[in-house]
């Protein structure tokens, strides 16, 4: 079969006047769409547009009951010092194996001498080519090798050329210790996503430049977070090559998002001895009970799922000297910071060292007050031996051009270098190598992919047993609309609408649409097609559309209107979106057999909603014949482009790489008629050469099962629904 195919034909008068009518019935009423609402009336679920995010949590905080259950009967060192060693493997291989060390090769890029302590600006190597900018703060007349605190920024621009974040610094370089502050990945100097004609980032803020790259470090199974902790691990690194620091006395500081890397760097590398993360540490429950999981480097791939928590960060360098810093106004809500220092306090007591646990806290938002900063001053002074007044003293502060570390500015227009995207980029080249190898047995290839797909996703198989609820029909012209919904996979329901014609012929279309069951009514011609011809059409809400859609859920992650956070929350708990709704599908497929009289089920799906009738199809042979319209090509498109579409986000696996591509999901449905139309790659282009090449496994794969023409390939949708459907259907 030619691999694009273009028809023509004319449409028939029966189909035009069906059109009408549909037309005709939305247009009397410019509030006609309300009449297809199925929830509305029903108290009992007035809160589905958040049903998703309760889902997600709700197998979340099981998750977590589990964890706590397992640690409340740890009562004996050893007992904990066990824990310590598995949480410590855990959490190398959840954050990601890293690298072997590389040559830093840092350079001197300038020197600024101020009164009492000078700066080195300086650039070195994390990995070859990805350089990371920095500043080492070194006070004048030390007397021998001083202890030092890698400063790490939270979320802004400017990192810690702010005011803000230079007093608590200087502050520290006024009472002896030698800083050395770095520039996040996606701030200060090293934006992913640079405009040179803007000066910014193209994509926004800095929660962004974590976010976006985030999905495609998931889909290897690999949290953006490694590259943060492996920044400061090599920070620590550069500090301890100094003559000027004493190596066995390292301390780590950081605020918000440096609260973050503060509490990863310092679990994971032994050599820090003090460590003060600052308005980060709570709980994951207290976290998901208020804001919702937050941007792209606070989540690991299956965190919470592998029994991760925030405790277990500072458990993991029990009992080393660990400064919690809260505020109690914060939106890393205080109770649980205050029930996590708790619980590792109980184990530093059972470890004998319970003075080394330690928490401040002061009534403010989310930030540093004065009473903070001077208890991490004194913090540092006690548990690194440098003996001192405590109290703040006022600063001289700095220019950015004095903190300059590039003659540009920016990384991105002085040196190039690696990036997140072109590092997983290749890394991800690995794992696609082996898909293709292992492709080269297809037949044995082709028998795993399911299960593979079943255990990455996160798919459960649904309750068939739930009767669907009948809420109201609507007559129409040569059709009429009823009203039902069903229990869905977790304590939520599926509205859905059925649209049964005048003359039935026995089968039904389950049409997923991305503005789910309003956006089917869109597809006017389509729907008057498949009625014309004799389909009852099922079109449903799933979780994250339509009436289950929206949501409070919006996050620091909210790109382009998608909720990256509560994609993160699936990722936590090994689960993924799509994983989730392929489960619903699935169920309202039998429920069309099983209570709606209809003998074979076919599936349409549109755009984003494609990958998940594919993985429904692959795992459920309910579904007998598949269309996919204007569907994106594959997940390996996702890490070989540097843009994506947002929109796309949810129906994207974690970790799926490391098992399978759409390409396989759809070449296992062979011999299953099967129609791809408008296909495109992550970021909705159409490369010619791409797409063959995500396409070869699907029409190697109807081949080999004698079954060629059943798989149709139609490079744009052109034409009319008759055009585009008329041979599937036959």
């Amino acid at each position: 079969m030619n691999q694009y195919v273009f028809k023509a034909g004319r449409i028939p008068f029966s189909i035009i006047f069906i059109t009408v009518l549909i037309l005709c019935s939305f247009g009397r009423d410019a509030n006609a769409q309300d009449e297809y609402q199925v929830l509305e009336r029903w108290l009992q679920y007035s809160d589905s547009p958040n049903a998703l995010y309760h889902h997600l949590t709700g197998d979340a905080y099981g998750l977590l009951d589990s964890r706590e259950e397992k640690i409340s009967g740890l009562d004996a060192p050893e007992q904990w010092q066990q824990r310590q060693t598995e949480m410590k493997q855990l959490l190398r291989k959840t954050v990601g194996l890293f690298p072997e060390k590389t040559p830093l090769n840092a350079r001197l890029t300038g020197e600024v001498k101020k009164d009492g302590y000078r700066i080195e600006n300086i650039i070195y190597e994390s990995l070859p080519g990805f350089y990371v900018t920095a500043s080492l703060f070194i006070p004048d007349n030390l007397k021998g090798p001083a202890p030092a605190i890698l400063f790490c920024s939270g979320h802004s621009t400017e990192v810690y050329r702010k005011q803000s974040y230079q007093l608590p610094l200087l502050n520290l370089v006024k009472k002896g210790f030698v800083v050395l502050a770095i520039d996040p990945l996606g701030q200060g100097e090293r934006l992913q996503y640079f405009n040179p004609e803007t000066g910014k980032s193209i994509l926004g803020g800095s929660t962004r430049e974590h976010s976006y790259p985030s999905v495609q470090t998931a889909l290897i199974g690999q949290p953006v977070a490694r590259y943060f902790t492996w920044d400061g691990i090599r920070g620590i690194d550069y500090l301890v090559s100094r003559k000027e620091v004493d190596a066995q006395r390292i301390g780590v500081h950081g605020i918000s998002g440096g609260g973050t890397q503060t509490a990863y760097i310092s679990a994971l590398d032994e050599r820090v001895t003090a460590s003060a993360p600052a308005c980060y540490i709570t709980s994951f429950r207290r976290l998901m009970e208020s804001i919702g999981v937050q941007d792209g480097e606070q989540n690991f791939y299956r965190g919470i799922l592998n029994g991760i928590d925030h405790g277990d960060f500072i458990v993991a360098r029990a009992p080393k000297p660990t400064l919690i810093m809260a505020t109690t106004h914060d939106f890393f809500n205080i109770q649980g910071t205050r029930e996590t220092y708790e619980e590792v306090k109980k184990v530093y007591t059972i470890l004998g060292k319970a003075d080394n646990m330690e928490l401040v806290e002061d009534d403010y938002g989310h930030g540093y007050t004065k009473i903070i900063r001077e208890g991490m001053y004194a913090f540092f002074q006690k548990h690194l031996n440098n003996p001192g007044p405590f109290e703040e003293e006022e600063v001289e502060y700095l220019t950015e051009k004095e903190l300059q570390k590039t003659p540009t500015g920016q990384l991105a227009t002085s040196l190039k270098g690696e990036t997140v995207f072109s590092l997983n980029r290749s890394e991800a080249g690995k794992y696609i190598d082996e898909l293709e190898e292992s492709r080269k047995e297809l037949g044995a290839h082709l028998q795993k992919i399911p299960a593979q797909a079943r255990h990455l996703s996160g798919y459960k198989k649904p309750s068939l047993s739930d009767n669907p609820v009948f809420t109201g029909r609507i007559q129409k012209e040569g059709y009429v609309v009823e009203k039902y919904f069903v229990k869905g996979e977790g304590d939520y329901v599926l509205p859905y609408l059925l649209f049964i014609p005048e003359k039935k012929n026995g089968n039904a279309v389950i049409y997923l649409h991305p503005e789910g069951k309003a956006g089917m009514v869109k597809e006017e011609d389509e729907m008057a097609f498949l009625l014309h011809n004799g389909f009852t059409l099922l079109a449903p809400d799933l979780p994250g559309t339509g009436e289950l859609g929206g949501g409070a859920l919006k996050g620091d992650a909210y790109i382009d209107n998608v909720s990256y956070n509560l994609w993160y929350t699936a990722m936590l708990i090994g689960r993924s979106i799509v994983g989730v709704q392929a489960s619903d599908v699935v169920k309202l497929s039998y429920l069309l057999q099983q209570s709606h009289g209809v003998t074979d089920i076919y599936g349409v799906a549109r755009e984003e909603m494609s990958p998940l009738l594919l993985h429904a199809a692959a795992f459920d042979s309910v579904i007998s014949r598949v269309v996919l319209i204007n569907p994106y090509s594959s997940y390996r498109s996702f890490v070989e482009n540097r843009f994506y579409t947002p929109r796309f986000v949810y129906s994207l696996v974690p970790g799926a790489l490391t098992g399978y591509d759409l390409p396989d999901l759809a070449a296992s449905l062979a011999p299953t008629k099967l129609l791809i139309t408008g296909m495109t790659d992550a970021n909705s282009q159409a490369d010619d050469e791409a797409l063959s090449k995500d396409l070869k496994i699907v029409k190697d794969a109807y081949r080999l099962s004698g079954k060629g023409d059943q798989l149709e390939i139609i490079k744009q949708t052109t034409g009319s629904p008759e055009i585009l459907f008329g041979d599937w259907i036959k």
